[in-house]
């Protein structure tokens, strides 16, 4: 896993298993796999499937990169505490991914909550070898 500045702002962190390095054969297999993570953590709950590919594709000016064949955000939240108002402007997370020829990338922004940070890593790393 790394982790990056986007735009020199965003702490995004990246994983990319090439395809051959996991049993998921498609974007909605990695989601399902994902989805059932975070069903499986108390602390966090699934919102939805946002399909950023077909959305941007239908745009009148969406511009898809050419390497990309497919490409979805898994939306849900940790929602421990709510101290004040502002903590809502990091919520809710979400997990892309996306597919490309021989890999798939996934991706998530550094949460500010280490417990959402440390389940998110595992379950990307849980992706290598075990999805089905």
């Amino acid at each position: 896993m790394k982790q990056t500045l986007l735009q020199e702002k965003y702490p995004v962190f990246t994983v990319e298993l090439n395809k051959d390095e996991t049993t998921g054969t498609s974007v909605d297999a990695i989601i399902e796999f994902l989805k059932a993570r975070i069903d499986e953590t108390p602390d966090a709950v699934f919102i939805a499937v946002f399909d950023h590919y077909a959305h941007t594709k239908s745009l009148p000016e969406g511009e898809i990169a050419p390497e990309i064949l497919d490409a979805k955000n898994l939306i849900f939240c940790f929602g421990v505490k709510l101290p004040n108002p502002a903590v809502l402007a990091v919520r809710p997370r979400s997990i892309g991914v996306a597919e490309l020829a021989d890999r798939f990338v996934i991706t998530f922004m550094e949460a500010p909550m280490p417990r959402a940070n440390q389940a998110m890593e595992s379950w990307a790393h849980a992706l290598k070898n075990t999805v089905r």
